[in-house]
């Protein structure tokens, strides 16, 4: 099963554009433009990823990604940025995000980036799955 996805960006001709591309490719991708969107849309749905941008009006990636590590802490998140900026990118790797990517990149480095959050996460699931089961089993239920 393919990723589902949501992207996160000020940019509506951006994210709709990648959306499109994704969709081709059999994702399930989801657009949002702003932070607060982005978080009523991860508070309502299971994501899997999430491309968030770093620089936005109002709420920023940074604070973005807090708050969807607090609400839906195994949905990985990939940021995307057109400005490097190391300090920032070491604090969202701190803050629990997957993965810091330069604006524009190839689709492709996208996809496997993409398709490791998925896994990982998936991952995740089942351990957690197979830990409940564990857990039920031992305590006799």
């Amino acid at each position: 099963m393919k990723a589902k996805i949501l992207i996160v960006d000020d940019e509506e001709k951006f994210v709709n554009s990648l959306a499109e591309r994704l969709s081709i490719r059999d994702y399930d991708a989801t657009t949002s433009v702003s932070g607060q969107d982005a978080i009523e849309k991860v508070s309502g749905y299971n994501f899997d990823v999430v491309m968030l941008d770093v620089v936005m009006p109002g709420m920023d990636g940074l604070e973005v990604l807090r708050e969807i590590k607090r609400i839906k802490p195994l949905t990985e998140v990939i940021m995307l940025t057109a400005l490097p900026n190391v300090e920032i990118g070491v604090e969202a790797m701190k803050r629990g995000a997957l993965d810091y990517i330069l604006k524009p990149c190839e689709i492709e480095e996208l996809i496997s980036k993409i398709d490791r959050g998925h896994a990982r996460k998936t991952e995740q699931e089942e351990r957690i799955s197979a830990a409940e089961v564990s857990g039920r089993c031992y305590n006799g239920v």
